[in-house]
């Protein structure tokens, strides 16, 4: 391994992005806070996940297959080689990409994605090196530690989300792919949050290792299409944010062994307003932290880490498809206790938020000439 990267070779560059002098710049006045919004990197197409590199640099996944490494100084983007085969079909393809935490010793990164199988596809989680050699950029030894074992044909709800745990394991998070009874089956992976060793095996304090009652790897069941996660500061609780169908979206903090109700119970209605299930509440099911009716259709998740906005540090943040916003939500002692919508149809649809370098927050746009914005805070 050689860190950081340096001098790639001009063969490797397959794009130039604007320096961020040159793009964009607006400025909002929030209840909360003033903030200025920077396009970043531009030119994308349909960017899914996005992590930021120790040296500032950015790694970039596009549904279609591709994984991009994008300079700090955004001048340089070089396609990088060694992706899974995905299958890019309707909300499927290449996911979620999270740097690990102790990247500078390890130099592994972990990667979602619609997996190519008999009967159709399914979302799978991977371990990889991210190398560079020879004016290129790789993964190397791709480890697999997850994955959706029943594969289906339909193109929806795959999730997913990969969360490095404090613990040194690993959440990976489903959707139902469509078929909602399967959030049921304990023993089908699908509309789950799974937790795994990083080498793929089973955490020994798993709710279900000795795998009787359901699949060793579960640790919450019920889940609708969890495409959004993030671990809270602090007290390294995960929290999850599902879509809901017609309403009922929801925040999740899901503990283990749980069963989160999807479909026997749920805030929201069918999309030809039948009731779901039983109603809003059932014995034996949890309900959510907080939930959205009408739906905003989340997907990106993250707890706010840095002080240059002090008014946001450690709030939630959670990104909208169809609402094309961002829901900034203040968090007391595992309760959502109020809410502030930013940026309301301003930017598009937003998919992944991150914390940045220097206490800035970035997020994706789910275009066809989507884009990375930098959070910031106004001068």
């Amino acid at each position: 391994m050689r860190f950081p990267f340096k001098g790639l070779g001009l063969a490797a560059v397959i794009g130039l992005a604007s320096l961020p002098q040159a793009l964009a710049q607006q400025v909002h006045e929030a209840a909360s806070a003033r903030f200025t919004v920077t396009k970043m990197v531009d030119g994308l197409d349909y960017p899914w996940g996005f992590d930021f590199l120790p040296d500032g640099s950015l790694l970039v996944n596009e549904v279609d297959g591709r994984m991009l490494w994008v300079s700090a100084d955004l001048g340089q983007r070089v396609e990088v080689a060694g992706v899974p085969e995905v299958r890019a079909s309707g909300q499927g393809g290449l996911l979620d990409v999270v740097v690990a935490p102790d990247f500078t010793q390890t130099g592994d990164v972990f990667l979602t994605y619609s997996e190519p199988g008999p009967g159709g596809a399914g979302t799978t989680a991977a371990r990889a090196r991210l190398l560079r050699e020879d004016g290129t950029v790789r993964l190397a030894d791709v480890k697999v530690i997850a994955r959706m074992d029943k594969k289906t044909r339909g193109g929806r709800h795959f999730g997913s989300r990969v969360i490095p745990a404090p613990d040194g394991t690993v959440y990976v998070t489903t959707g139902d792919r469509g078929e909602a009874e399967r959030a049921q089956d304990p023993f089908d992976h699908a509309g789950s949050v799974l937790r795994v060793a990083r080498d793929g095996g089973i955490p020994a304090d798993n709710p279900f290792a000795n795998g009787e009652k359901a699949l060793p790897e579960m640790w919450s069941t019920g889940h609708r299409n969890i495409q959004g996660a993030a671990v809270e500061p602090g007290t390294g609780r995960l929290w999850t944010v599902e879509h809901g169908a017609r309403g009922g979206d929801e925040i999740n903090v899901p503990r283990a062994g749980l069963n989160y109700g999807w479909p026997v119970i749920s805030y929201g209605r069918h999309y030809s307003g039948g009731r779901i299930g039983v109603g809003t509440t059932a014995k034996g099911y949890e309900q959510p932290v907080h939930y959205w009716d009408p739906s905003i259709a989340p997907s990106g998740m993250a707890f706010y880490s840095g002080d240059a906005i002090p008014a946001w540090t450690d709030d939630l943040f959670v990104g909208a498809l169809k609402d094309q916003l961002i829901s900034r939500l203040e968090v007391e002692n595992g309760a959502v206790t109020n809410e502030e919508r930013l940026v309301v149809g301003d930017y598009g649809r937003i998919r992944t938020l991150r914390n940045g370098p220097g206490g800035t927050l970035w997020f994706s746009t789910d275009e066809a000439d989507g884009a990375l914005y930098r959070i910031s805070a106004a001068p």
